[in-house]
């Protein structure tokens, strides 16, 4: 059995990873995964505390399941905004999304 330090240690560099993603790049869906990438951190700790502390219960599984859910609808939402964005201005660069004029 893996233990509890590991996953979490895991789940923070994989966090860290996704932030620095989502600060340091300029494009927008290079952005888009590196948020995705820290709600995957989300859900690898919700999972590693259901399993050690409530693994009787699937209430942990059912909420990782809703977060997944809406990961995915959020994924969704933000490739129909950058494509709308790219149709207006041919760029998908985030510096070029500042003001909400044409």
């Amino acid at each position: 059995m893996i233990p509890l330090s590991w996953i979490l240690a895991f789940s923070l560099a994989l966090f860290f990873i996704g932030l620095f993603g989502a600060i340091a790049r300029k494009n927008a869906i290079s952005i888009l995964m590196g948020i995705e990438l820290m709600l995957n951190a989300v859900n690898i700790n919700l999972l590693a505390f259901w399993r050690y502390l409530y693994s009787a219960h699937m209430n942990g599984l059912v909420f990782i399941a809703v977060v997944f859910a809406v990961a995915a609808a959020e994924t969704a939402v933000g490739l129909a905004l950058i494509i709308s964005a790219y149709r207006n201005r041919r760029t998908i660069t985030a510096g070029d999304f500042d003001s909400l004029k044409g």
